[in-house]
């Protein structure tokens, strides 16, 4: 069954830019539909009309694709790493257009969401949308005084965080686990908010985003989203409107 969608998100899509990309390929009018220079927001069906950019025809995008991927410490969380390291697309099976769906920073693990839907992307990472992630952090110091502080909230350099859950549970030796959810995305967020209440961090796992929780898929593993996972990402995609996808709370 075809599908109408903006230009952008078709050419994202079909694996030809990214949707930012596809907008400046679009306002410099090297994008044509069915014969026609292209207009930013445009709407299209790729497997009915002609669409083309600098004369080539793009493919229609195939089904969309939505997978959990368990993410190891240690891997990056990009497209391609100048220092050769792992990345997170070396772990999955490649798709046109595939994207990450909120990054986790070097050593975090945990649920990444990966899809070529760009538009729903960015509408599940953008900061005003208010999407609960998990985090599950094995650190060292008071965690319980830790918890009470930071449920009244907490001010960073870059505004207050104000998780909506905290909990704490011992596991000797002077570690506990602090488990935090919150419902933005700026950079490493978690890490400073540990930071800020005098937490160690020894080890930080994302275990849930929005309705996809981590469970017991193995690291380095990934699996696609079931049918019930998919219908809440599509409800929630569609509750909302495109952000930037590039920061995560980490």
């Amino acid at each position: 069954m075809s599908e109408s969608m903006r230009i952008q998100r078709a050419l994202a899509r079909a694996g030809v830019a990214s949707r930012r990309h596809a907008e400046v390929l679009v306002a410099e009018g090297r994008v044509t539909v069915n014969g026609r220079v292209a207009q930013i927001g445009q709407s299209v069906d790729p497997e009915k009309d002609d669409i083309r950019v600098d004369g080539t025809a793009i493919r229609a995008p195939g089904a969309r694709v939505w997978m959990l991927l368990h993410k190891p410490p240690g891997v990056m969380t990009t497209r391609s790493d100048p220092n050769g390291r792992q990345t997170v697309f070396d772990l999955v099976q490649d798709a046109p257009g595939l994207t990450y769906v909120g990054r986790l920073d070097y050593m975090t693990e945990g649920v990444l969401l990966l899809t070529n839907d760009g538009a729903a992307a960015h509408a599940l990472t953008h900061p005003s949308r208010e999407v609960e992630r998990t985090y599950v952090a094995t650190v060292r110091g008071d965690a319980p005084t830790a918890a009470t502080v930071a449920r009244r909230g907490v001010d960073l350099e870059d505004g207050p965080v104000r998780p909506t859950g905290v909990k704490t549970r011992p596991l000797g030796g002077g570690m506990h686990e602090f488990v935090l959810t919150i419902t933005e995305g700026r950079k490493r967020e978690v890490r400073r908010l540990c930071t800020a209440l005098g937490l160690s961090v020894e080890r930080l796992v994302r275990v849930r985003y929005g309705p996809v929780e981590l469970g017991d898929l193995p690291v380095g593993k990934s699996r696609p989203l079931n049918s019930k996972e998919r219908r809440a990402i599509d409800q929630l995609a569609a509750e909302r409107t495109s952000g930037n996808p590039e920061s995560e709370a980490e």
